[in-house]
């Protein structure tokens, strides 16, 4: 609104014609400006609307007001208004001014005494957000963030990228390690961009133990086990060795992590993630892992790690579980390394089939 003019062209021109003439005719402005008298009529509403036009005594003819005066009447309520704002927000000021101090000191107090306790443990799941917003608002340096499972609700991503901008802003470095499964969030994708387009650096990995939130390498947030649908709790790190190696252990998941969010569809490693996450199935296959435990492992849907697995049982030639499992180890002693030593295990090659699987094996009715 504050951006629209009090009037429009054809007003202002006609209003002109009226100074002109002394005297505002509908007719008569009509054919000086060339428009349609009902155009005219609109225009003289507005004027009169504006109190820029007015009767000369009860029945005499319309005539065009002195703008100032028109001004006056317009303006003296709106800086009547914004001087009663400006009170209130001095008002607000003193009373919330007189209390900082007092904020203060109990803050500090509060603050010298956390320092003693290495670990607090915060049940409450409001408490361990405002803690973290404390966090956030004295980080100067450093975020960490280990986030497994796969791709974070939109609502979560949404706050966090404002938080997030603004850390950047500030000249905080973010680093942030998901699972290789958060690669096929759309939600995720989008946050991931718009972060790394600012500075942050994201990255996957195959597995990741736990959820993990550090600031400043000074304080550090380890989730509680959820139970049930409720946010959980958190113990609140802050004795230096515990810290330190929270943050030995975030380095070496992030040196093995793979860049997520520099192209242009946020991945330039598809096709080696694919395989390192075939790899990380079959190795939790040949632990005789139930699909269940394997997709939370991986942080996928049962349903999606059960596809892979029938994929998986495809290409190794196996109808079984078990016969799957074998077929597994034999490649890892006939190879001599773990499967996760960076082959494709999905191109065919090095994989034992059904047929290596019966030679030599009495019980195998293949």
């Amino acid at each position: 609104m504050d951006s629209q003019p009090l009037l429009d062209e054809l007003a202002l021109d006609a209003y002109r014609s009226a100074l002109r003439a002394g005297v505002f005719v509908d007719e008569e402005v009509a054919a000086e400006l060339g428009v349609p008298a009902a155009r005219v009529a609109e225009a003289r509403k507005t004027l009169l609307d504006l109190r820029l036009l007015g009767t000369s005594g009860e029945d005499g003819p319309v005539v065009p007001l002195d703008p100032e005066v028109v001004e006056a009447e317009l303006v003296t309520p709106l800086e009547m208004s914004i001087a009663r704002e400006r009170r209130r927000v001095a008002e607000i000021h003193r009373q919330l001014h007189s209390l900082a101090g007092l904020y203060r000191s109990i803050e500090r107090a509060h603050s010298a005494h956390s320092t003693d306790v290495p670990i607090r443990v915060l049940d409450n799941a409001d408490d361990v957000r405002r803690e973290i917003d404390l966090a956030r608002h004295r980080c100067t340096q450093e975020r960490l963030s280990l986030q497994p499972g796969g791709g974070r609700s939109a609502e979560l991503l949404q706050q966090d990228v404002v938080q997030t901008q603004e850390m950047l802003r500030r000249g905080v470095r973010i680093r942030t390690l998901y699972q290789h499964t958060a690669r096929s969030s759309l939600t995720t994708r989008t946050y991931v961009r718009q972060i790394c387009a600012e500075g942050a650096e994201v990255r996957t990995a195959e597995e990741l133990s736990e959820r993990l939130l550090v600031y400043d390498r000074r304080i550090a947030f380890v989730p509680m086990e959820r139970k049930g649908s409720e946010p959980p709790g958190a113990a609140v790190v802050t004795d230096p060795t515990l810290v330190a190696y929270l943050c030995r252990s975030f380095e070496a998941a992030w040196q093995v992590g793979r860049p997520f969010g520099s192209g242009p569809d946020g991945d330039d490693d598809s096709q080696q993630v694919g395989a390192e996450l075939r790899s990380s199935i079959l190795r939790l296959m040949a632990m005789g892992l139930k699909d269940e435990v394997i997709a939370r492992r991986l942080g996928m849907a049962t349903r999606t790690c059960r596809r892979y697995i029938s994929a998986l049982m495809d290409e190794l030639g196996a109808t079984s579980r078990f016969q799957a499992g074998v077929l597994i180890g034999r490649r890892q002693a006939a190879a001599g390394k773990d499967l996760t030593a960076g082959k494709n295990l999905t191109d065919g090659k090095n994989l034992p089939t059904r047929k290596d699987l019966t030679d030599g094996d009495p019980r195998s009715t293949g």
